[in-house]
């Protein structure tokens, strides 16, 4: 890999440990090229956090770190999330990632689908046990699921790898940050990707995105 990427960070925007920035530099010293903040945001914060992200842009770049303005859209309840996603592609996000079904926390039964059916999601993060269904509607739609680093989410990796395998939907692989020792190196990034079940060619295609083709840009 030329420069490793990753969807899915957290800063003290919202429960992270770090500022953006610093959260940048940590990345890029470990050879990230690709970092998008997605702080959890409602219909109480979603337009702040994305307006106190953009001036980090230039910061980033002075790192050597192209920067992705995002958002993780958290426990909102899934009629509401088409409507939130909208909302934030038009005040300037670049990624949309949905709080999933994580089987470690009370998300709302059908925000997977929810997130699955609305062209303005970019990433459903930690999708639980996501079923077939849901995954070829998010194939159709453009919308991958993750692989994830973060404790107990990460325990349905497996299972999200077999049903994405199962339906062509595509995987990335992220790591859910909230402090400086979330942040994997290459090498564990790697691990991750066959911890759940990846073959080494699906690891190394899975870890070289081409990120604009994803997002659609």
């Amino acid at each position: 890999m030329r420069g490793m990427y990753d969807l899915h960070t957290h800063s003290i925007l919202s429960d992270g440990e770090l500022l953006p920035t610093e959260l940048i530099r940590r990345m890029a010293v470990l050879g990230y090229t690709t970092v998008a903040i997605t702080d959890h945001v409602d219909l109480s914060n979603a337009k702040s956090v994305l307006a106190s992200l953009e001036p980090v842009r230039e910061s980033a770049e002075l790192y050597g770190v192209r920067l992705l303005c995002g958002v993780e859209i958290t426990h909102v309840p899934p009629a509401q999330i088409a409507a939130l996603a909208k909302t934030v592609q038009a005040n300037g996000a670049d990624i949309v990632v949905v709080h999933g079904e994580t089987t470690v926390e009370p998300v709302a039964q059908g925000t997977n689908h929810a997130a699955c059916s609305c062209k303005y999601v970019n990433i459903l993060a930690h999708p639980g046990l996501v079923t077939p269904e849901d995954a070829k509607l998010a194939a159709a739609n453009g919308i991958a699921l993750e692989i994830t680093a973060r404790g107990g989410h990460n325990r349905t990796n497996g299972h999200v790898a077999r049903i994405a395998r199962k339906t062509g939907c595509q995987l990335v692989v992220d790591s859910d940050t909230h402090a400086p020792h979330d942040i994997p190196d290459k090498r564990a990034k790697f691990t991750i990707a066959k911890g759940a079940g990846l073959t080494d060619t699906e690891c190394k295609k899975v870890l070289s995105l081409n990120i604009d083709r994803l997002l659609g840009s």
